[in-house]
């Protein structure tokens, strides 16, 4: 009887915020407040980056940009954890995999290509496992762990993901539920040092003017761990949601704040999110982990970004327990194939469109480079969603696309 009534609670709040009067009200109060805002930047788009790959999903899913005005650009960010890990760690999954220790890994990294070009080697996890190699997909680390306790084989885990997945890493250790079978291929990446960097690469060009900052690292960060994007660069910011009104809302909140120039953070997400976030998981992720300078790829070392093993949970380290040596600026090499553009796509700077390879050498069946593998992935997304529901609900809600 509860799980009935709150089934009904959630379906009553999913309605709201996908109701289309409301959303017809937020879209008309943006292209108002928007138009107001030509007096101040001209004909200069007014970019506004959303840096979830879930917030990209919602936007291109549900075609939100063919609801905003000529002056207001919806561009995606470096949100996607799996778009982003180095060429040089699948390869070392791959290699372990094909001397008979089993990888275990998430499902959107098994297709996620190595450094290896088409026709010339085993490019992916997947590939691996139909050459012989012993890859296990799993959907929790958890999964991972319980299948090495049973399976007493030597074992790794491809942990890729940003602050989200990297407390379940830290979990698992901390709580002795990875066998002692069982190590770690540690590719966890923290995002507000990406999103610093991302400004600093858009110096010079036009600017991003508005972040939609992510709902769901921020239920482990906290809101206010996007402080410094307003402090350091005096850009609004929005913690918001993943509905289609989360998002409207988060795009007319900006606007509201670049018209009165006063930006702030707003936590838009206040169903989820809070100000300090999830302490117990920040305390998890601080007591397994030290902060380092860590490769992105494509775009190389980002200050900061990373986590490594304290040395009192070296031996969950897998390089370090098969003498493979951790990648350094030094080593680090432009680890995307020849012609693809994942990086400009990943920062903001190009869209899946500009990338010659999109929808012709890359494809959601046969992926070329990163972005185009996870569902998480802006090409991924635009590959699946773009086009066609762009203009279905402009058609739907009476708009010119």
């Amino acid at each position: 009887m509860v799980e009935e009534k709150e089934g009904r609670t959630l379906q009553r709040l999913l309605r709201l915020y996908r109701s289309e009067p409301i959303v017809r009200e937020v879209v008309h109060a943006i292209h108002i407040v928007a138009s107001r805002l030509r007096r101040q930047f001209g004909d200069e788009p007014i970019k506004i980056m959303g840096f979830c790959g879930t917030h990209e999903w919602t936007i291109t899913q549900y075609g939100l940009r063919t609801l905003m005005p000529e002056n207001v650009e919806l561009i995606a960010g470096p949100g996607c954890p799996v778009c982003i890990t180095p060429a040089y760690y699948v390869d070392i999954a791959i290699k372990l995999s094909l001397e008979g220790i089993t990888v275990y890994t998430y499902g959107d990294a098994y297709r996620l290509p190595g450094s290896a070009r088409r026709g010339k080697g085993v490019r992916s996890l997947a590939e691996a496992r139909a050459a012989g190699g012993s890859v296990e997909v799993v959907y929790s680390v958890l999964d991972a762990c319980k299948q090495a306790r049973e399976h007493k084989r030597d074992a790794v885990f491809l942990a890729v993901g940003f602050e989200t997945t990297a407390p379940a890493t830290a979990s698992a250790i901390v709580y002795n539920r990875a066998p002692e079978n069982l190590s770690f291929i540690n590719v966890h990446r923290l995002t507000p040092p990406i999103m610093r960097y991302t400004f600093e690469v858009h110096r010079g060009k036009v600017p991003i003017r508005g972040v939609i900052a992510p709902g769901h690292v921020s239920t482990v960060i906290g809101a206010k761990a996007w402080e410094f994007v307003v402090n350091e660069y005096n850009i609004p910011v929005v913690v918001a949601g993943f509905e289609p009104l989360d998002v409207l809302l988060a795009v007319l909140e900006i606007l509201r704040m670049l018209e009165e120039g006063k930006p702030k953070l707003v936590n838009e997400y206040q169903r989820a999110v809070t100000w300090e976030g999830n302490q117990v998981a920040q305390q998890l992720m601080s007591q397994v982990f030290e902060v380092v300078d860590a490769a992105w790829r494509g775009i190389g070392f980002v200050p900061n970004s990373g986590l490594k093993f304290k040395d009192k949970y070296s031996d969950k380290d897998a390089l370090r327990q098969h003498g493979i040596p951790e990648l350094t600026p030094e080593k680090f090499n432009y680890d995307l194939p020849p012609g693809c553009k994942c990086a400009e796509v990943t920062l903001g700077i190009a869209k899946p469109t500009d990338c010659p390879m999109f929808m012709r050498a890359c494809t959601p069946s046969k992926p070329y480079g990163p972005c185009m593998v996870s569902s998480e992935g802006t090409c991924a997304v635009w590959a699946r969603y773009g086009g066609y529901l762009d203009r279905e609900l402009a058609r739907e809600l009476g708009l010119t696309p």
